[in-house]
């Protein structure tokens, strides 16, 4: 099995759910006492926050090409980064190493396509709803993406000041019931949780679309080229 190199942190709640599901998918695809090589640079959030607060991607970018490249010269044979937003400095980790990327929205397009599914409600941070690099990567799949028209500042709030603190309660979790009922109605057929902490708040019992959970979907994804 390949070493698996997680960019982690941000926030630890999400990283945290990276670690069990891929290790519980190892562990159900090889069987027995078997888990996962995996190499963590757990990066302060508080730091990155700052950085998406103030638009200074390039710092941004720095900061998470250098934790890549600490990966790398630990031993990392492929890597992961465990938050959707900042996948918007993809390609300064790309261009930092010589290992694999693995982009989170990548197996999430292969599940759409799989199933059929093709206007698809995105949720996640303002800067995932709002900016194009999450969704002209879908559409490039000939998905076609469409966001929340009110409550994003909201559903944005309960991220940043709830989730990533480790706080779940029923009264987000009927904000963003309401906000997939919204893009339901605007012909949505799925809805992507674009963001690594929503599968904390919200599941397929809660939701009236199917959710695709992009956490377990790209820690599948790198269990299975781990393992190819």
């Amino acid at each position: 099995m390949k070493t698996i190199g997680l960019i982690g942190g941000m926030s630890w709640e999400s990283t945290a759910q990276y670690y069990a599901l891929i290790n519980r998918e190892t562990a159900r695809r090889r069987g027995g006492l078997h888990s996962a090589a995996i190499v963590i640079d757990s990066l302060d959030f508080a730091e990155i926050e700052a950085l998406q607060a103030q638009g200074d991607w390039a710092g941004a970018g720095e900061r998470l090409a250098a934790s890549a490249r600490r990966l790398e010269a630990a031993g990392a044979q492929l890597l992961v980064l465990a938050t959707n937003t900042m996948h918007i400095v993809a390609q300064d980790i790309q261009a930092a190493t010589t290992i694999p990327f693995l982009h989170i929205a990548d197996p999430t397009a292969d599940a759409l396509i799989e199933d059929g599914a093709k206007t698809v409600g995105l949720l996640g941070t303002r800067f995932t709803m709002e900016m194009d690099f999450y969704k002209d990567r879908l559409r490039q799949r000939g998905i076609e993406p469409i966001v929340p028209e009110v409550d994003r500042t909201n559903l944005d709030g309960i991220i940043y000041n709830e989730l990533c603190r480790g706080i779940v309660s029923d009264a987000s979790r009927d904000t963003y019931v309401a906000a997939i009922e919204r893009l339901g109605a605007r012909g949505a057929q799925a809805i992507i949780l674009g963001c690594t902490e929503l599968g904390l708040l919200i599941s397929d019992d809660d939701s009236p679309l199917p959710l695709y959970d992009t956490t377990a979907l790209h820690a599948a994804n790198a269990v299975a080229q781990a393992l190819d």
